[in-house]
């Protein structure tokens, strides 16, 4: 044994720092580590619940379009979430009963659809609790990532967050293929049994968070203070009108759920086929995150958006080839169409969303800095949601419906279009770089420490990859992202 035990030692070792970034694989980071890989692999449900209510409930692409809307409702108020969680405890403790509950809260929802919703109303409010039980299990883990980054050295500023973003990664890479793959094979029904079964395990490993029993009252002066801080903030013009500019450009309206009927009904794709998109569309999405780390961080905000949002509009417009069949004209398959389009359309869509990522973070002064965060991608939440209330009121207008898809070449031009209204408005940007800004500390404050900026826009990126369970699967246009935070 004693022979062994230098060896096992530096795998240790090794394993610790190659893999878990330096950190200590305590049972407490394997725990959080393990919810953000829960909330990765939700989306194993996603294609589920799309052809679900197509198919099963017989919801056009409006009515869809709408219920995506209203059911990502949870991920507007998610600082609510924080302050009711610092404020009432629960059995004196505020993170281990939260994240039990919202485990249940998501099991019970799955369970629900694959045995007792039978309408539009029911899937709405069975979905919308889902999401609930994401949001409130996102902001707990995120407050423990958070509470812990005050531990980081600066050189190792944003590694946990990284971590963490790397474990919701990896659930989201596991579940894109087999989400279609379950649906060629089983019912949707069958698939939202197997994924009630993931949010259990955030219940489970709530025991492993390490926290100590609170034996006094809540200090509201204190939550009142951090309020009158965060008033202060959002009423800096340097703050909400930047703020402004990504509300506008991220609520134009979408045609997401009109093209998943057109993929499915039009074009004939499987679910098996969708599920390949997925994945392509996950691989490209973390290339894009790459491509911009490493050559677009440091280009000024105004540059970036103007390009992006140009860029963005012109690559949108290659979906006209393929809703004319112009494609087939050119001797390309729908499929290998498709695939293309949706991985060029994805690696340009994740370049063009992350400076949103990136200036939301750099606009948190310290102090309030992961509320101020949070309330920040509320406000990028709430434009998804009207981006999709939008696109259905367009849908309507036009006449594009499961089977009418006469008008969606029209409406393809209006979205791609729609992105450019915001660009007057390019002035209420910072000019000044994307670069890191300085971020004063204060040990005393229980303010983060002065890699704050670098763990806020990690955990960013992230958030971005935890998707809403309900966006519909298919060639998504450039620029647009899922619901929070972020999807998702």
């Amino acid at each position: 044994m004693a022979i062994l035990s230098p060896g096992f030692s530096r795998f240790k070792d090794s394993l610790t720092e190659r893999v878990f970034f330096g950190h200590e694989p305590t049972p407490e980071l394997m725990a959080i580590l393990l919810v953000y890989f829960v909330q990765g692999i939700l989306g194993l449900a996603r294609l589920a619940v799309s052809f679900f209510l197509k198919d099963e409930l017989g919801l056009g692409p409006a009515q869809v379009s709408a219920l995506v809307g209203v059911a990502a409702l949870p991920w507007m108020i998610k600082p609510l979430f924080g302050f009711i969680s610092d404020g009432l405890p629960i059995f004196g403790y505020r993170r281990r009963p939260y994240l039990v509950l919202s485990g249940f809260l998501g099991a019970l929802s799955w369970v629900s659809l694959a045995t007792l919703v039978h309408t539009a109303w029911a899937a709405m409010i069975a979905i919308a609790l889902s999401s609930l039980a994401i949001a409130v299990s996102d902001v707990i883990v995120d407050s423990l990532v958070v509470e812990r980054a005050r531990q980081e050295s600066v050189s190792d500023a944003g590694s946990l967050q990284s971590l963490c973003w790397g474990a919701s990664a990896v659930g989201g890479l596991i579940t894109a293929y087999f989400s279609g793959f379950l649906l060629e094979h089983f019912s949707t029904h069958t698939v939202f049994a197997i994924t009630a079964t993931f949010p259990l395990i955030v219940s489970m490993v709530a025991g492993l968070i390490a926290e100590s029993k609170v034996e006094y009252a809540t200090d509201w002066a204190i939550v009142w203070n951090q309020v009158k801080q965060l008033k202060g903030a959002i009423t800096q013009k340097s703050i909400w009108m930047p703020t402004a500019f990504l509300f506008l450009w991220q609520a134009t309206p979408t045609a997401e759920s009109a093209f998943f009927f057109f993929t499915t009904n039009e074009l004939g794709f499987s679910p098996e086929f969708l599920g390949r998109v997925r994945l392509v569309t996950s691989v490209a999405s973390l290339v894009g995150i790459w491509l911009f780390q490493r050559f677009f961080k440091s280009v000024p905000f105004r540059t970036i958006f103007a390009w992006t949002m140009v860029i963005s509009a012109v690559l949108g417009m290659t979906m006209l080839l393929l809703v004319t069949h112009t494609n087939r004209a050119l001797g390309i398959d729908d499929h290998w169409f498709s695939l293309g389009d949706s991985l060029v359309l994805t690696v340009m869509g994740q370049i063009a969303y992350m400076p949103v990522l990136v200036l939301a973070a750099r606009l948190c002064p310290p102090g309030v800095e992961a509320t101020l965060f949070a309330l920040l991608m509320s406000v990028t939440n709430l434009a998804g949601l009207l981006s999709y209330e939008f696109g259905a009121g367009l849908m309507h207008l036009l006449g594009v419906t499961e089977t009418d898809f006469t008008n969606l070449w029209l409406l393809v031009v209006i979205t791609n279009l729609s992105t450019l209204l915001p660009f007057p408005f390019l002035v209420w940007l910072p000019g000044a770089s994307s670069q890191p800004l300085p971020v004063t500390t204060d040990a005393s404050s229980g303010v983060l420490p002065s890699g704050s900026a670098v763990t806020l826009e990690t955990g960013a990126i992230a958030n971005s990859a935890i998707e809403n369970p309900l966006r519909p699967e298919l060639v998504v246009p450039s620029g647009r992202q899922p619901i929070e935070e972020p999807a998702d």
